[in-house]
């Protein structure tokens, strides 16, 4: 196309936050030349999206960075409720669960937000990408071969499509004019920091330490997998605390977190070494009224905003940018425009339902009602039976059959591990306890792979998609080259 500009890239990303960085990562190591940009000097430096939930896992999996991150975090602690300086009764936040061969990361990973995206930024410099700091946008403008964005250093950008993942106040969502429905779930403000203890405070790092009938406000006070405790001993944990009075506005400043910690803990002034990091907020849940506009897309909080209860803003987006980033890799390399539509289709519904559950386990917690996570927060469940994608072609199947759309389980059978035979930017075509013989594609962009029969698939040939969904299901392959014809990828 003819273009104009300081830089001509295929694909422009606003903001190097967790959904940033893997939308470029996977556009990166699908080929596409892609610009990450991020208005401040570096990548955001607080835990505030610590939990990494079990399809997430599933994700950075594939993108080749989860021995990176299981190194960095932990599991989940039990939580412990203290009452004033006494300690009571420990609970699990999250249901325990084993992990079986279907399901090899069961339970959610506990590594904060700043560590998952050093990690995902090594591996994004790793394949050759980068991240330009200080780009603070200014405006965009898109016709129909592209997107034109500028910046504050006056310098502009030409890109073929745009990703925002900017945040919640979205400068990109903001400059397309698209609006955000939502509301207040709770209208008592909080603040959550990050906090450095002495190796004399009179609290464990074994445990989530919660003062849930503080004076002025519940807290939570969790340790932080940050690596090894300092030389001196000392510990970093998560501050969040609540205010009971709606109208409060809550003092950031290191010497007021002390005080707060003083005030409702078993904590005291000198206990606190140092505040590294703290911010305040309201919870609320809102949602973009379009996910895409033109050439541009919406990920991540860009596009939906969440109560931090139940860990799942961080895990929507990152599946946001995953399900995106294939779809905009195929079109660029010649599949048919209207693959890139089944993007809102696919996420906003998905989205949607996400918003309801952290919602309703925000607005439990805050009534007093037992608040422990299980399968619904996992998103393991996540699919999409009824997309544009989805073809089933078998007839008569159990009710708990493997369905087309649905999440493609992991396994090892005849030598093989499911997800390594999936890792990577391809399709695969899996045939299960079947003598068809499935058909060959080339150029690698489809690859091919037969094991004996599994009780998680059942029989047949299945076509798993580049983000783990299976796309395609039958009896035999007959068909499955017809589809691929008509998505535009075969």
């Amino acid at each position: 196309m003819d273009v104009q500009g300081d830089v001509l890239v295929d694909v422009l990303v606003v903001g190097a936050g967790p959904t940033g960085l893997v939308a470029a990562l996977d556009l990166t190591r699908r080929g596409v030349e892609v610009l990450l940009v991020e208005r401040t000097r570096d990548l955001f430096p607080g835990s505030r999206g610590k939990g990494i939930q079990p399809r997430t896992q599933e994700v950075l999996y594939d993108l080749g960075v989860l021995d990176a991150i299981h190194a960095a975090g932990s599991p989940y602690p039990k939580m412990r409720v203290w009452e004033g300086d006494e300690p009571g009764p420990e609970w699990d936040m999250m249901e325990r669960s084993e992990p079986s061969e279907q399901v090899p990361y069961a339970e959610g990973w506990l590594i904060p937000q700043a560590r998952t995206q050093e990690v995902l930024y090594a591996r994004l410099r790793e394949l050759g990408g980068a991240i330009r700091f200080g780009a603070a946008l200014t405006g965009l403008a898109q016709d129909a071969d592209g997107v034109t964005a500028t910046f504050e250093d006056g310098s502009v950008v030409r890109a073929r499509y745009a990703v925002a993942a900017d945040g919640g106040r979205s400068t990109v969502r903001r400059a397309l004019g698209i609006g955000m429905t939502g509301e207040t779930v709770d209208p008592k403000p909080m603040m959550v920091a990050d906090v450095r203890v002495t190796p004399d405070a009179p609290i464990p790092d074994t445990h989530w330490h919660v003062w849930p009938k503080a004076a002025d406000g519940g807290v939570a006070f969790c340790p932080l997998p940050v690596g090894a405790a300092d030389s001196d001993g000392s510990r970093v944990y998560q501050l969040a605390a609540q205010y009971a009075d709606e109208t409060a506005v809550p003092d950031t400043s290191p010497a007021a977190v002390a005080k707060l910690l003083a005030t409702r803990t078993v904590l005291a002034e000198e206990h606190i070494a140092e505040v590294l990091w703290a911010s305040d907020f309201r919870a609320r849940a809102a949602m973009a009224d379009r996910f895409r506009a033109g050439r541009v897309f919406l990920a991540g909080d860009a596009a939906h905003v969440h109560s931090p209860a139940g860990g799942q803003g961080l895990n929507t987006s990152v599946q946001d940018a995953y399900n995106l980033s294939w779809k905009l890799a195929a079109v660029l390399s010649g599949a048919p425009a209207s693959l890139l539509d089944t993007y809102e289709e696919e996420r906003m519904p998905v989205a949607a339902d996400i918003l309801g559950i952290s919602t309703r386990i925000h607005r439990a917690g805050a009534a007093g009602q037992n608040t422990q996570r299980g399968a619904e927060v996992q998103q393991l469940g996540i699919g999409y039976r009824d997309g544009a994608l989805t073809r089933e072609t078998r007839k008569e199947l159990a009710e708990d059959a493997l369905r087309a759309g649905d999440r493609a389980p992991d396994g090892r059978r005849g030598g093989l591990r499911l997800f390594d035979v999936f890792q990577g930017p391809h399709w695969t075509l899996l045939a299960v306890g079947t003598d068809t013989e499935p058909p060959r594609f080339d150029g690698g962009l489809i690859r091919t792979a037969r094991i004996p029969a599994y009780e998680a698939y059942g029989t047949g040939v299945f076509l798993v998609r580049p983000d783990g969904y299976v796309a395609w299901a039958g009896e035999s392959a007959e068909g499955v080259e017809a589809y691929l014809r008509e998505i535009g990828v075969g």
